[in-house]
């Protein structure tokens, strides 16, 4: 596990559209399938840009799989960058879709806990090198050296298939989202561990 450069981004970015092209929440907020790729792809940037100001965009050798994780006191995206975020989306994909995205963001975001924390804002890998656990080891090495700061740890898990998987990693349910689709995003917490 490395940290990230701006070399990476097109990598993470591939990692993330193959890994969220299906996600039950992610793949229908960008309901143009035929275009889902490149629309989620231009989203998926602008968070894995963002997030290189933070020495906590980590990634696995070759860059098969990708963990953006915030720090205390972090936000995924710079206040301009906030600023112009729905009228990016608009040009990419739609008013419509751009309004259902934005509309999940403030959901989640409204469950943010108020305790410092790091938060785990994507975790991928591309779908070309699923199954050999990279993505759980990228997420234990994350959490090792999130452990040795001595913080919590949360996450919001959009597909029910990954519950376990991080529950043996030590989180815990926190609470539940529900998305304007109907979509159950399950909130999980890790407390801080010394």
């Amino acid at each position: 596990m490395r940290v990230a450069t701006p070399a990476d981004v097109d990598a993470i970015v591939a990692a993330m559209t193959t890994a969220f092209f299906d996600d039950p929440l992610w793949g229908p907020a960008f309901p143009d399938v035929e275009r889902r790729a490149e629309q989620a792809g231009a989203m998926w940037r602008l968070f894995a840009t963002s997030a290189l100001r933070y020495p906590w965009m980590l990634v696995t050798e070759h860059v098969e799989s990708a963990a953006i994780w915030l720090p205390p006191g972090g936000v995924e995206l710079t206040p301009e960058e906030a600023a112009g975020f729905e009228d990016r989306l608009v040009e990419i994909a739609g008013r419509s879709t751009a309004a259902g995205i934005v509309e999940i963001l403030e959901r989640l975001e409204e469950h943010y806990p108020s305790e410092p924390h790091f938060f785990l804002s994507l975790l991928a890998t591309h779908r070309d090198h699923r199954g050999r656990g990279l993505g759980m080891g990228l997420l234990r090495e994350s959490l090792a050296r999130i452990d040795a700061i001595g913080a919590p740890a949360y996450l919001e898990s959009c597909n029910p298939a990954n519950d376990a998987r991080y529950a043996s990693v030590g989180f815990v349910p926190h609470g539940t989202v529900t998305v304007p689709s109907g979509h159950v995003v399950r909130t999980m917490w890790r407390p801080a561990r010394s």
